[in-house]
């Protein structure tokens, strides 16, 4: 099966401080879940679940800066 079958995207998911947190997957919600499994409880707290944006891939470095 090729990888191609399954697109996934990048998502800028906001902070109640501010900056962004990266997250790629499927959906909006397979992002989440992928920072769910890399974040501690009080990380993860911290991420808005319903406030993202989806970004190319080549506007990454427009973006570097605000990630926290």
């Amino acid at each position: 099966m090729s990888s191609f079958n399954n697109p996934h995207h990048i998502f800028l998911f906001e902070m109640t401080n501010g900056k962004q947190k990266l997250a790629y997957g499927a959906t909006p919600h397979d992002a989440y879940e992928s920072l769910r499994y890399r974040l501690t409880d009080d990380e993860i707290a911290l991420v808005i679940k319903d406030k993202y944006v989806k970004i190319p891939q080549r506007e990454l470095q427009k973006h570097v800066h605000n990630l926290g």
